[in-house]
């Protein structure tokens, strides 16, 4: 069967990219920017999802069975900084890519959302993620296409992107000796590792059982901020400065980003799953090589 991932050059979007061809599919990336990486089962084409005559052409002429949505601002904070994009990408562009699944008669739509659509946090990335959810529940009332939504939370890897924040902060904490985090360190967070998200993922698609339905991706435990710095700071020899400002948190959950009731989840976790004190370690060992080779 063929698939088609829009965004899938992107941070969560490779790993689902390579899940997929690991389990048999015909895969083709719909992005912005092209991918180092090869393989006789996938191919690549630019695609800007506000196009609507590209996005149309893309879809309907490439015989797919399934398209997931993965483009779109996936960085909360950038979202913050400009709503009228945030909402142009991650609303019309879903509306774009919905249109043309209807017209190819896709077999099942997945789209990637976020725990902060089920929040009052979030700001206009939450905002954006929700309308689109309920944008794409109505398609399906209306217009009889099925879908799967995909709340993902707290993902992280040793990849460097700019929406990986635990990339992100090891990197910067390697090159300062600091963390410096908004918080007080009390907020919880359940992360997941982006391979076990991808799993996960392309697992919902293999199921009937998630046919118009709605799952929330998390890890299998939770942990405080200020935990994970210790557990970073302790890998890295106990040399690193931790400070907390307590007041600079704002748009991002503290405990939960359940702050009403929503349509339910299913939520699944990843057995077996990646260790996070492993996972931290890749993310150090490609911070150290990424700085060595520049």
């Amino acid at each position: 069967m063929k698939v088609a991932v829009f965004g899938g050059s992107g941070f969560l979007g490779l790993y689902l990219v390579k899940e997929l061809i690991r389990r048999d599919f015909k895969v083709t990336i719909f992005d912005v920017a092209e991918v180092d990486y090869k393989n006789d089962s996938l191919e690549f084409y630019y695609s800007d999802i506000l196009d609507t005559n590209l996005v149309r052409s893309q879809i309907v002429e490439g015989n797919f069975t399934f398209v997931y949505n993965l483009a779109g601002f996936a960085n909360l904070d950038k979202a913050i900084l400009d709503p009228f994009r945030t909402m142009q990408l991650n609303v019309l562009g879903n509306i774009n890519i919905l249109n043309a699944c209807l017209e190819a008669k896709i077999e099942r739509f997945v789209y990637a959302s976020s725990a902060y659509a089920m929040s009052d946090k979030g700001s206009f990335y939450g905002i954006s993620k929700l309308t689109s959810e309920k944008i794409v529940e109505e398609y399906a009332v209306k217009f009889n296409l099925d879908f799967t939504i995909l709340r993902y939370g707290s993902v992280y890897s040793e990849m460097d992107y700019d929406n990986n924040y635990i990339f992100n902060l090891i990197e910067k904490a390697i090159a300062t000796g600091k963390i410096q985090h908004g918080g007080d360190g009390n907020e919880l967070r359940e992360y997941i590792h982006a391979s076990d998200a991808a799993k996960l993922s392309v697992d919902v698609l293999m199921s009937k059982d998630f046919i118009n339905d709605h799952v929330i991706f998390t890890g299998i435990e939770k942990i405080k901020r200020s935990e994970l710095f210790n557990v970073i700071n302790e890998i890295l020899g106990n040399k690193l400065e931790i400070s907390y400002e307590h007041n600079n948190y704002g748009h991002h959950y503290h405990f939960t980003p359940y702050s009403y009731s929503p349509t339910l989840s299913k939520k699944l976790v990843a057995n077996p799953h990646i260790d996070m004190g492993q996972g931290l370690l890749e993310c150090i060992k490609a911070v150290y090589k990424k700085n060595k080779n520049q």
